[in-house]
């Protein structure tokens, strides 16, 4: 396990590196640089090039590349990113700022999103009516191929601005919160619901599903006690991808509905080329993909204690060193 956890933090170390690197090449590829973009002159403001130039030693944008990557990421390491160039705050305080309100979102998403996608993969693979089944297996596709932005507008042509049940804009109290946390939790959900409807199936296809039913069992019982926990694991599998899209579908999400979080942090500091900003927030968003990456593999073995952490020669968490790995008859005593 020690092994394990040091190879992770290795493999960890890498990822934040990996994101830092590109995002600081990307951003130095834009036409244009910060500093002129928040004085102004580029939208053709008469800026003096002294007091440009003056800032731009302030913020070392004067220095070569190569130096202001490495000042950067030096200063990154102990978690000092600066200072925002269009706003002049620490960019620590920004974010720390923006997050409650992206937490709240996200969280509230998230549970949304787990409720649609758990129920469409249950009631999809439970039900025999030919026709509910076909559709219920057709929402999916349906839910992750539709634009976030444009199921936003949709909400709020409807229930804000027709019915007016719920709130445009703003982010103060639970009713500021539903109709974006719909809009977000939509394509993650439907994420959940492809990968469990898919698992419950092949679990449905299982010997030890035939024994429960030899053995009496109801449908019902075999998929809530028996088919649904293991079919978890796979969806389970996906939480880092579910963190990733929350947090990429935030961007859209607090733009439309004038919420201040990260994301709307996020697209302002992008178009204003704020690289500290961006820094931060890439920095801060693949740590939290990361560690939900590393939780997920470390509970692996509390959903199935057939899974053990063992290290194979890619350093990734392997079934090889449990005896019970595949073993059918095992799985029916266990089971039934």
């Amino acid at each position: 396990m020690l092994r394990y956890l040091g190879f992770r933090v290795l493999q960890a170390v890498g990822v934040l590196w990996a994101a830092f690197t590109v995002s600081f090449a990307v951003l130095f590829l834009l036409p244009s640089d910060p500093v002129s973009l928040a004085a102004g002159a580029d939208a053709g403001t008469p800026v003096d090039a002294a007091a440009i130039e003056q800032l731009q030693a302030r913020y070392g944008l004067d220095q070569p590349v190569a130096v202001q990557y490495w000042n950067a990421l030096s200063n990154a390491v102990r978690g000092d990113f600066g200072m925002s160039i269009s706003t002049g705050q620490q960019v620590t305080d920004a974010i720390a700022a923006a997050l409650p309100s992206t937490l709240v979102l996200a969280g509230t998403a998230l549970v949304f999103a787990l409720v649609f996608g758990t129920a469409v993969a249950f009631l999809a693979t439970y039900t025999r009516a030919q026709r509910l089944r076909s559709l219920l297996f057709s929402l999916p596709p349906l839910g992750v191929a539709v634009p976030t932005f444009w199921v936003g507008l949709i909400l709020l042509q409807l229930f804000s601005f027709r019915l007016r049940l719920f709130p445009a804009f703003g982010d103060q109290g639970i009713e500021h919160v539903i109709l974006p946390a719909i809009t977000l939790a939509l394509p993650t959900g439907a994420v959940i619901a492809q990968v469990l409807a898919t698992s419950l199936q092949t679990t449905w296809r299982q010997p030890f599903i035939e024994a429960a039913r030899a053995k009496g069992a109801s449908r019902l019982r075999i998929q809530t006690r028996h088919a649904l926990k293991l079919s978890s694991i796979p969806a389970f599998t996906i939480a880092g991808v579910i963190v990733g899209n929350l947090l990429a579908g935030s961007v859209v999400v607090e733009t439309v509905f004038s919420r201040a979080g990260i994301g709307r942090l996020t697209q302002m500091s992008v178009m204003a080329q704020d690289i500290p900003v961006v820094l931060g927030i890439v920095v801060f968003s693949s740590t939290v993909f990361v560690l939900v990456n590393l939780a997920v593999d470390l509970l692996y073995p509390l959903i199935d204690p057939r899974i053990t952490h063992g290290i194979d020669r890619g350093g990734a968490a392997s079934t090889e060193d449990d005896p019970t790995h595949d073993d059918t008859l095992l799985e029916v005593e266990a089971r039934v």
